[in-house]
């Protein structure tokens, strides 16, 4: 059933919005409750989150929240990086595609709602399993009480930080990054507080 919390964003003037009517329109036969999250269209199976409507500059998206748990035998999901390790994408750019896939995509749907039935879940990359940039091991060696801080810090800040700084190409970059943000590391605070 539709919720008029969620009309704003199909009556929104985009490049989109012939493509997103019609997928509203498939996630609704599909049984899913529509809800509003994150300023846009989620569907979601006993509360559970099971696809996002999204769009883009490039191209507007389904977004299967356990799409690394789908079979995917059409290979349409797009993995957006490296470092997403749940969500999948299906893009979309022209309402072609959507008329063309909409068996397919009522088939994955189908699909994700049995993983939300069975309980499955996306097993995460653990903290430990990300490379310490060089120059990040290096000031936890110097400073002993940064390497105390960043223990503390929760596994997602962790990861957060370890992230940001192996971004950076040039060691020099790393350097940098590492130095600005010691002093938050050194009160507790994750890369985003």
């Amino acid at each position: 059933m539709e919720n008029p919390k969620v009309d704003f964003f199909f009556e929104e003037d985009s490049k989109w919005q012939q493509i997103y009517k019609a997928l509203r329109i498939i996630m609704l036969d599909c049984q899913l409750s529509e809800e509003l999250k994150w300023g846009a269209p989620c569907y979601t199976f006993q509360k559970s989150n099971v696809v996002l409507i999204h769009g883009f500059k490039e191209y507007c998206a389904l977004l299967f929240f356990k799409g690394a748990l789908l079979s995917d035998a059409e290979s349409i999901l797009v993995q957006q990086t490296t470092n997403v390790q749940a969500g999948r994408q299906v893009r979309f750019t022209n309402m072609k595609e959507v008329t063309s896939l909409k068996p397919v995509l009522k088939t994955y749907i189908y699909e994700a709602i049995e993983i939300e039935k069975a309980g499955l879940k996306v097993e995460l990359k653990k903290t430990t399993d990300f490379d310490v940039p060089e120059e990040f091991e290096q000031k936890l060696k110097e400073v002993p009480r940064l390497r105390t801080a960043f223990e503390a810090l929760t596994p997602g800040r962790q990861r957060a930080y370890l992230f940001y700084f192996s971004q950076a190409k040039q060691a020099k970059t790393r350097i940098a990054r590492v130095e600005k943000y010691m002093p938050k590391i050194l009160d507790g605070k994750g890369l985003e507080d």
